[in-house]
């Protein structure tokens, strides 16, 4: 995909929406929509409706968004409005686009330059991470895997334990499991699962994102401990919660 596509008016996107709400409500009659462009960070498409009108906000990366995916969008966004099952071809049209390679590193660019990483430390009370990263890399990645920004939360968690952003380059660890009840092979799991993420990298097909591949799954289970660590945790989560809620 390029860049040399004419941006597609506003007033013909305006048109896209009529269309689809004379489509799929036609009982009613056709709202005033008021469509724009607006800087968010992440591919966001939005509609909503005040007063009895209803405005379209479109992620500004895509102003050159050609014709179809926005009227494929126009669809999308108006079925999920009136609580209509959504278009499996315009699902199809607008999926292609986003995933194309250009929108998604024109995604991770704007995320680079305008999201913000609340990174705290690497050194916790009890658990270093680059020190277990550094262990964890020795051991299963030959010491070949490039060491990204490594930081325990802001605040403890217990629905997610640690995640892999691969746009600040960064993985975050909860706080929850910084602490002396945890036992170290269970933060060195959680760390390695996350470098896994690393290892083997989103994969994008028809749309779709597939963060845990089958390859993924089966170095996952080269941890030594891998069932010990998944039993664990299963049991820990009510405990950690607690630990969460507490002030």
């Amino acid at each position: 995909m390029t860049n040399t596509l004419a941006e597609v008016p506003l007033e013909q996107i305006t048109r896209f929406y009529e269309q689809a709400f004379r489509d799929l409500n036609r009982e009613s009659p056709v709202p005033a929509v008021d469509v724009s462009y607006y800087p968010y960070v992440g591919l966001n498409q939005t509609i909503r409706v005040r007063d009895g009108k209803v405005f379209v906000r479109i992620a500004d990366m895509c102003r050159d968004m050609p014709a179809e995916p926005h009227r494929a969008l126009a669809y999308i966004l108006v079925a999920k409005l009136l609580r209509r099952r959504v278009r499996a071809e315009a699902n199809r049209i607008y999926d292609e686009y986003i995933s194309s390679e250009e929108m998604r590193d024109r995604s991770s660019d704007r995320k680079r330059s305008h999201g913000r990483k609340i990174v705290t430390t690497s050194k916790g009370e009890v658990y270093d991470l680059d020190e277990i990263f550094d262990n964890m890399n020795f051991w299963f990645f030959g010491g070949k895997l490039a060491k990204p920004v490594l930081t325990w939360s802001v605040k403890k968690t217990y629905r997610i334990l640690a995640h892999h952003d691969a746009t600040h380059d960064t993985i975050v660890v909860s706080k929850s499991l910084d602490s002396r009840s945890v036992p170290r092979f269970i933060v060195e799991y959680i760390v390695y699962h996350e470098m896994l993420h690393i290892h083997h990298p989103t994969v994008h097909h028809k749309g779709r994102r597939y963060n845990h591949t089958p390859v993924f799954r089966r170095d996952e289970k080269k941890f030594p401990r891998y069932q010990e660590a998944e039993d664990w945790i299963e049991r820990s989560v009510r405990k950690l919660k607690r630990n969460a809620k507490r002030k």
